[in-house]
């Protein structure tokens, strides 16, 4: 099955307690498409960058299954720039500059063969640019999800609940839903999130894990305790990545595929911390894939066979 995914490819420099990364690979749909590409191999991605982005970076994605026929390229801009620091718990971080650069004026323009893809993954971007892209699909896909942050929530919070009524799943933090529903208790911030629209809500929470609502299920999926974690930038891309990933690859919506689903996506989140930037998902095997997801298993008790 195809999978569609729009979002940031980008520059990030990255300091936290263990270092720091300059001018290195980052981006919601980088993070998203490299996850994905581990379970399925038809993968249609949609961002922008300037002419200072590495084609050796593009060739790697076309290598990974990528296909960019929808990432623009404008001659004589710089990409999308971010840089941060993490505090020495690394649950926080400061944002020190955001130059948005080329997508100042992104207006994503979908492929004829992007418009039926089978799924498809709105990474963090406005609301607006999410909503376009949906409004350009001419087949409804098998499964829309969405991932947003608090950002948009201040200052575009009417678009955003337009895109929110429009998709399948959202994925979250915990304080983002919380912000979200106006609840503090997420089981019931989740309940009002549903109501927005989405059948299933995510509400990740970094170091403790993940909470699946799907119209009245619940699965709570266990975090994996690590020996380091150097760099938590583009884990919960990576997750969405991840998640949706594994359900293109085999198209089972069932609540128990789902938590599988869940149990990939923490997976490849959990590798993508152990270094800056991509570079741990750039290296990556399956066997290293389904050991680690094994490890879930053993403190989550959800079995991978399908």
């Amino acid at each position: 099955m195809s999978l569609l995914t729009v979002g940031t490819v980008a520059f990030d420099t990255i300091e936290t307690p263990f270092g720091k990364a300059e001018m290195c690979i980052g981006g919601a749909c980088t993070y998203i498409s490299w996850a994905a590409s581990y379970f399925t191999d038809k993968i249609n991605l949609v961002s922008i960058v300037g002419d200072d982005f590495p084609q050796e970076e593009i060739e790697l994605l076309h290598k990974r299954g990528v296909n960019t026929d929808g990432l623009e390229i404008v001659e004589g801009k710089k990409s999308f720039f971010w840089a941060g620091k993490y505090h020495d718990n690394m649950n926080q971080r400061d944002t020190i500059t955001t130059d948005l650069n080329v997508l100042a004026d992104f207006d994503p323009q979908l492929p004829q063969s992007y418009k039926s893809s089978d799924f498809l993954m709105l990474g963090n971007l406005t609301p607006e640019i999410q909503l376009q892209v949906l409004e350009q699909m001419e087949t409804k896909p098998k499964l829309v999800v969405m991932d947003t942050m608090n950002f948009w929530m201040d200052i575009a919070l009417d678009a955003l609940h337009k895109v929110i009524a429009k998709v399948d799943v959202i994925t979250i933090n915990d304080e983002e839903a919380r912000q979200l529903s106006g609840e503090h208790a997420l089981v019931t911030a989740a309940k009002k999130i549903h109501e927005m629209g989405p059948k299933i809500v995510i509400i990740k929470k970094g170091e403790h894990g993940a909470l699946l609502f799907n119209e009245g299920q619940i699965f709570s999926a266990p975090a994996l305790p690590l020996a380091q974690v150097f760099d938590p930038t583009g884990a919960g891309d990576t997750f969405a990545g991840g998640f949706i990933g594994y359900l293109a690859g085999n198209s089972d919506l069932s609540f128990e595929n789902l938590k599988r689903a869940v149990i990939y996506g923490s997976t490849m989140a959990s590798f993508c911390v152990e270094e800056f930037s991509i570079e741990k998902l750039k290296n990556l095997t399956q066997e290293m894939i389904k050991e680690r997801a094994e490890k879930f298993v053993e403190i989550s008790g959800v079995s991978l066979q399908h």
